[in-house]
């Protein structure tokens, strides 16, 4: 049961879209839009985004580890798996920016980078460094 559970939130990563906060400037979420119930991965993974975009960043932080954690053991397509880690490891690390936890989130933004060719994950990236001057 829970490796289905796992391959029908690794299948949703074709309709996973960009919650976009705002305009270029802003960074951009990752969210999994799914026709289903949520699931666990699913939950985790739009609830960082939610608290993100809500501002309760420690929460976010907490969340988008769990998803982090939760994909570590999902089974599936190994692209699919490194997308969604990418995805949320940006998530996070725009979490930790907002919390100003520099350091962190930088580590994030360039592991999610590494780990995906997405422009998503790369605009968020930039838009770190320009904000912090690097």
């Amino acid at each position: 049961m829970k490796t289905l559970i796992k391959t029908i939130a690794l299948s949703s990563l074709l309709t996973c879209s960009a919650a976009a906060m705002a305009d270029q400037s802003d960074y951009k979420l990752m969210v999994i839009e799914t026709a289903t119930a949520p699931q666990p991965l699913e939950q985790s993974f739009n609830s960082c985004a939610l608290n993100v975009k809500s501002k309760n960043y420690a929460q976010a932080e907490e969340i988008c580890t769990k998803a982090i954690a939760l994909l570590k053991d999902a089974d599936g397509p190994k692209f699919k798996v490194r997308q969604l880690t990418s995805y949320a490891l940006s998530n996070r690390g725009v979490a930790r920016l907002k919390s100003n936890n520099e350091t962190a989130a930088l580590a994030d933004l360039y592991e999610a980078n590494q780990m995906s060719n997405s422009t998503m994950v790369s605009h968020n990236l930039n838009r770190a460094k320009e904000e912090l001057s690097l």
